[in-house]
C-alpha cells in the first residue's frame, strides 16, 4: 500500500468516506519531510493543517515556565493523525509545540482546504464532526488517565496507541508523556517483561 492509498484506508476507518469521496480530496494532500527536531507548529502560533503521518513520530509539549523542564502532552505516530486539535478545529494560536521526535513523513491538507470539502460534501462535513469529537476524546483520555489509572496502566495503555515507540523515541520523552520518572519507567517496564 503507498502513501495515498495508506491515508484513504486511514480516513474511511475513522469517517467512513467512501473512495469517492476522498477522490474530492486528492488534489488538496500534500507531502512534507520533517528532521528529527523540527517544528510542526509552535506555541502560540495558528495550526493551519492536518496531517497524516506515514513515518516517524511526532511529539506536542509545554515548558514549565519556572523550571524550563519540557512536558510531553501528546504523542503521534505513524499511520495516525498529527494535529494541534484545539488550535485547528478553532483556528487560534496553539497553547504547545509539536515536534518530530524522529525524520518523519506527512501527508497533509490545509484546514481552508478542508472547509470547501465540508461545503462539497456531507460526508466532509462528517469528518470534521468526528475529527472534534476526536480532539475532546484525546483530551478526556489524557485527563482521566491521570486521574484515575496507575503509572502501569498509563504505560500499557501508551503501548497499545504506539506500538513501536520504544524502538525510535529515547525513554525520557516517555517518562514525560507518563508524568513518572525515568526509573520509575524502568521497573513498570522490568515488572510487565517479567509477567
Amino acid at each position: 500500500m503507498n502513501e495515498i492509498e495508506k491515508l484513504g484506508y486511514a480516513l474511511q476507518q475513522f469517517a467512513g468516506l467512501t473512495e469517492e469521496d476522498f477522490k474530492l480530496s486528492e488534489d488538496f494532500w500534500l507531502p512534507k519531510g520533517y528532521k528529527k527536531g523540527e517544528f510542526y507548529n509552535l506555541r502560540g502560533t495558528v495550526c493551519t493543517y492536518f496531517g497524516f503521518i506515514t513515518d516517524g513520530v511526532f511529539r506536542s509539549y509545554t515548558i514549565d515556565e519556572k523550571t524550563g523542564e519540557e512536558k510531553n502532552v501528546f504523542l503521534y505516530s505513524a499511520n495516525g493523525f498529527v494535529v494541534s486539535f484545539k488550535s485547528f478545529i478553532n483556528q487560534i494560536p496553539c497553547d504547545y509545540h509539536t515536534q518530530a521526535l524522529t525524520d518523519a513523513s506527512i501527508i497533509y491538507i490545509r484546514y481552508t482546504d478542508l472547509l470547501s470539502l465540508y461545503q462539497r460534501s456531507h460526508r466532509w462535513e462528517k469528518f470534521g464532526r468526528l475529527l472534534a469529537q476526536e480532539a475532546f476524546n484525546v483530551t478526556m483520555t489524557r485527563i482521566e488517565g491521570f486521574l484515575l489509572k496507575s503509572p502501569e496502566e498509563r504505560y500499557l495503555d501508551l503501548i497499545k496507541q504506539h506500538p513501536d515507540i520504544f524502538n525510535n523515541v529515547p525513554l525520557y520523552h516517555i517518562s514525560s508523556y507518563l508524568g513518572i520518572q525515568g526509573p520509575s519507567l524502568s521497573r513498570i517496564r522490568k515488572r510487565i517483561s517479567g509477567k
